[in-house]
């Protein structure tokens, strides 16, 4: 099992204070997923925008673990659902959960975890595999978001309104963040030595 890259640049006292430490990575993740939201374009056809979510969700799992990651998520949902304006657009509230995005919010958690994992065992330390382990992100997203969206529009129409306008995007978002781990790696390993 390898260290995420959050493990690798903690200071010395993070042992000490590791609490304190995982609870400052988990609500730095959420604030940043909630920053992400704000970049948000609406579009006529599909009840999901396009935004910036997915990569700040597939970064942190990826830089946290596993754990933190899914724990990062889940405090974004929790922060959400009580009304702050943390999702996309500025909304927030229970609502937003049970609607017909809720399922790629309940996604995030998921994809965290997977991307996560995959970390722990080294993917993120090469562009082709890190790559990768962010597609496999996406797909648990687009999962979970269009099986829920599904329940509102039907499975044809949450396919076509709910994945197909995002594929490109994530395809990028996938090859940013695919090259920027690998290089993140190769910079704290150099810092270290």
């Amino acid at each position: 099992m390898y260290e995420v890259l959050a493990q690798k640049i903690s200071h010395p006292w993070k042992q000490k204070y590791a609490f304190m430490t995982d609870a400052v990575l988990v609500t730095a993740g959420s604030l940043l997923v909630a920053l992400m939201a704000q970049i948000a374009i609406p579009l006529p056809f599909s009840p999901v925008p396009i935004t910036g979510q997915t990569f700040a969700v597939l970064l942190i799992g990826m830089v946290l673990g596993p754990k933190r990651g899914a724990l990062s998520l889940l405090l974004y949902l929790f922060e959400g659902g009580v009304g702050l304006p943390f999702f996309a657009g500025g909304r927030g509230g229970w609502a937003v959960i049970a609607g017909p995005t809720g399922g790629y919010l309940f996604g995030f958690i998921a994809a965290a975890w997977v991307v996560g994992n995959l970390a722990q065992r080294g993917m993120d330390r090469n562009l082709v595999t890190a790559f990768l382990s962010f597609l496999l992100g996406s797909a648990v997203i687009y999962l979970f978001g269009v099986l829920w969206l599904s329940a509102f529009v039907g499975i044809p129409q949450a396919i076509q309104a709910g994945m197909m306008p995002f594929l490109l995007g994530d395809l990028i978002k996938a090859i940013l963040a695919g090259a920027a781990l690998p290089l993140a790696w190769r910079f704290v390993n150099k810092m270290k030595k």
